[in-house]
């Protein structure tokens, strides 16, 4: 495979005088070209590019063919050294909104982002997506060793809880003689797990309570996805009058995978709920954090159950989510609400991913005292002051009008230097937003001039025989 480096923009920061170097092999543009072989006349036979699977990247956006296996994905995340964070550990979970730990990017809190990264890829690896397997949408692995077999067997956590979630959409009897992987309305979704190992205790400054979440793999959950507008939430929902749109409001098809249940499987809204007044119960007299964290569909099932959580247990601790490649999730009074509860969210947002900016459209009112300066967005629609108020309302009314919720970090897959080519699928996968965030430093320098992590991973290369260039840290 080989690599052809693009141009980026210059970085301004503190930019070392080494030149980026440029590594021979590379497979972040998804195509894998194999080296000519000969054959039985010793004739040299060209293997043709084998191209990306769309629809398997959609439904599976962490490469798992490529992720262990370093001379096919030199670029692999690997975590730095854990620093202790102490008495500190309330400001990178968003105690103070992040303020002044974003731009630049404060190395400890790229660290906790990566690791939290982590917690997401281990869902995605722990989910059976082969529609022929008997276990289609369940857990791979059983509770006792899931993160240990997802590749994180050293965090120092213990996973108490698996979580499942259910599609509300009321399916035709005629729907009977579909495939059952075509019609599966509950599946696996992510887990919960709670730091028991003293010494992480110690270096994160509390006991810490992870909800992973992973994104959209079933039909019903991509026809969810497609019910866009917005509904009512709160304790009565389902009898408020959607026509009054001065309440909360949030995506119906998120909202309804949080809250359906069946006979045979309860909903995700109340396995959170047992599970967090359970944990509560356990270790509610010593200090405590939420962080809840998801990719995509589960980025948003994370906002939710931040939001759940600090409705349902008015003694809660700090709830924080950590959500990449999100889409949007409720109205400008439910952001207020939000923020009312004490609930932080950091949105980390790839700008060259289409996820990000739907459903919906934004009006952004800089008028109105509700922390606007919290969600900024580049790509919103800036209506407010263009056109009179009353049709302004009238497009509220439309139910299609969102806001952006709690900080975001802002990263683009072309400031990248190790990407040259991307698309729909690439620059939403997981995998791209770890590299991402590794690789971000400020606004003026997008990305660092030398990835650490990509010269190991040559260097595990040549140890393996393969021929690369010699690079310089």
């Amino acid at each position: 495979m080989k690599l052809s480096m693009r141009p980026v923009r210059p970085c301004t920061f503190n930019q070392p005088s080494t030149p980026t170097p440029k590594p021979t092999h590379y497979s972040c543009a998804y195509t894998l070209t194999q080296p000519p072989k000969l054959n039985n006349n010793n004739k040299l036979v060209h293997h043709k590019t084998q191209p990306l699977k769309h629809w398997e990247r959609l439904l599976d956006p962490i490469d798992h063919s490529t992720s262990d296996k370093s001379n096919t994905f030199p670029y692999h995340f690997m975590p730095t050294k854990s620093v202790k964070l102490g008495k500190k550990w309330k400001e990178y979970q968003g105690i103070r909104n992040w303020d002044g730990l974003l731009d630049p990017l404060d190395d400890n809190l790229r660290s906790e982002i990566l690791r939290y990264g982590q917690f997401v890829e281990a869902a995605y690896k722990s989910f059976d997506f082969d529609p022929s397997s008997p276990s289609y949408a369940t857990c791979l692995f059983p509770k006792s060793s899931l993160l240990e077999k997802s590749g994180l067997a050293q965090t120092g956590y213990r996973l108490t809880k698996n979580l499942r979630a259910t599609s509300g959409i009321q399916l035709p009897r005629w729907i009977e003689k579909a495939p059952s992987w075509a019609v599966t309305k509950s599946s696996w979704i992510g887990y919960v797990a709670v730091c028991q190992d003293k010494e992480e205790i110690a270096r994160l400054g509390r006991r810490d309570v992870v909800i992973a979440f992973r994104g959209t793999a079933t039909c019903l959950e991509w026809l969810e996805n497609l019910r866009a507008t917005l509904t009512q939430v709160g304790p009565n929902h389902h009898h408020n009058n959607n026509n009054n749109n001065d309440g909360p409001m949030v995506d119906s098809g998120f909202l309804s995978l949080y809250t359906s249940g069946t006979k045979c499987s309860t909903s995700l809204q109340t396995m959170v709920r047992e599970e967090i007044s359970r944990l509560l119960q356990s270790y509610g007299d010593e200090p405590l954090s939420l962080t809840i964290t998801g990719h995509s569909l589960g980025a948003a099932l994370a906002t939710l159950a931040a939001y759940d959580i600090k409705t349902a247990f008015k003694r809660a601790p700090l709830v924080t989510v950590i959500s990449f490649g999100g889409p949007r999730v409720g109205n400008r009074s439910f952001r207020r609400v939000l923020e009312k509860q004490g609930t932080k969210v950091l949105r980390i947002v790839n700008s060259d991913d289409l996820i990000t900016k739907v459903p919906g459209f934004v009006i952004d009112k800089s008028n109105e005292n509700d922390n606007d300066d919290m969600s900024c967005n580049r790509d919103n629609v800036q209506l407010a002051g263009l056109i009179p108020s009353w049709i302004q309302k009238r497009v509220e009314d439309t139910q299609w009008v969102y806001a952006e919720v709690g900080r975001e970090l802002r990263l683009s897959s072309r400031d990248s230097p190790y990407l040259n080519g991307f698309n729909f699928a690439t620059c939403h996968e997981l995998k791209t937003y770890l590299h991402l965030v590794d690789g971000f430093v400020s606004s003026t320098c997008p990305f660092r001039a030398s990835a650490r992590m990509l010269i190991d991973n040559y260097r595990r290369q040549n140890s393996q025989g393969l021929k690369t260039q010699t690079l310089k840290p």
